[in-house]
Parts: structure tokens; sequence; C-alpha cells
């Protein structure tokens, strides 16, 4: 994953640097029609990508998942889905943080604009701290665990979790749970917030259309 985290690094700095000095990097204050209507399409499209990805794998793939793999095998494949999956919303939405900015730079963007990249802005946060750090931890800390009940003999059950039972006699997984919920649910946490964010630019978006 080297080449993505230096493809998605290079877009957070090229979001910054329209944010922040829009004209030196865009090469003065006029903007052509193609440029604006790029940036209008690009803005939309990472926007709806990154949205729809939320929203599928947040309350869709992941619950359908859940209830009909085994429980070992899911946590396997949301090990290999969630880095990938975080890696995809961070681009969108640093591209989106970008064509925003450079459609309404600071200086000149009015209140309501100004929140609307807040919260693009924020949505960015929360994705790059599951892909950097929550989802990394939850990863390694959910693999020491698997370890555990295998040694324990649960883990296959598909639907349900035999897991809080077990740990009323296992110390070493009673532990391990708490280790691991702690930093699953600040990766939850982050991931909602993130999905909120975009969906309070929905509503922006949508008081913009023309139907």
């Amino acid at each position: 994953m080297g080449w993505a985290a230096r493809f998605l690094t290079a877009v957070s700095f090229l979001a910054a640097g329209v944010l922040f000095a829009p004209d030196a990097l865009l090469g003065g204050s006029g903007r052509s029609g193609a440029g604006v209507a790029a940036a209008r399409l690009a803005h939309v499209l990472c926007f709806a990508t990154a949205w729809g990805a939320a929203l599928w794998v947040t309350f869709i793939g992941g619950i359908v998942m859940f209830k009909y793999l085994p429980r070992h095998q899911f946590g396997s494949l949301q090990g290999k889905m969630f880095p990938a999956y975080f890696m995809l919303i961070s681009v969108c939405s640093a591209i989106s943080v970008a064509a925003f900015a450079y459609l309404h730079p600071w200086k000149t963007a009015s209140t309501i604009e100004r929140y609307q990249l807040g919260f693009l802005i924020s949505a960015l946060g929360f994705d790059l701290s599951n892909l950097l750090v929550f989802t990394p931890m939850t990863t390694e800390m959910m693999m020491r665990r698997h370890k555990i009940e295998k040694d324990l003999g649960i883990g296959s059950e598909v639907g349900f979790s035999k897991n809080a039972e077990v740990a009323k006699t296992s110390p070493t997984l009673a532990a391990m749970n708490k280790k691991f919920g702690m930093i699953h649910g600040l990766s939850s946490l982050a991931n909602i917030m993130a999905f909120g964010s975009l969906a309070m630019h929905s509503w922006y978006l949508a008081s913009k259309l023309q139907i």
C-alpha cells in the first residue's frame, strides 16, 4: 500500500494548497469556464463516491456479511477491506476539499460555504484518522483476539458470538475484548462522524439543484 499512501499524501497536500493559496497554486485569480466545470464534476463525483461507499459499508455490506459469514472469516475479510475502503474515501474526500476550495476561495466564500468546507475537511480528517491510526490498530487487535479465541475453540459461529460467554471464564480473552472494544469503538465513531459530515454537505448540494 506504499504507492497508495504516497498518492493520498500528494492529493492531501494539493487540497491544502488549494485551500490556503489558491491563486499561487492555480496561476492567478482568473479561472476558465472549463476549469470551473472540471472542479464541479470532480467535487460531485468524489463526494458521491465517498458518501455512497460509506453508506454501503457502514449500514448494508458489513451487516449482511456479519449475518452470513463465520465470525473469524468475517473479521479477516473486514481486515482486508477496510484499508482499501478508507483509502478510497480519503482520496475522494481530499479531492472534494480541493475542488470545493477552488470553487469557493476562503477569502470570498460566504459563511455557509465556509461551514461546508469545514464539513468536508472534517470528513477527510476522520477518514485519515481511520486509515492511518484506528484501522491498523483494530486489525492488529482483532488478529490477536482471533488467536486467543481459536485456542478456546470459538470463532466459527455464524450470526452470533460465543465470545462474551467464554470471556467470563477467560481473563485473557476478557482483557483483549476490552482493548479491542475501545479501539473498534473509536474507529466506528470516526467513520460515523465522517459519514455525518458528508451528510451535512449533501443538504447543501441538494439546495443547489434545480430539478
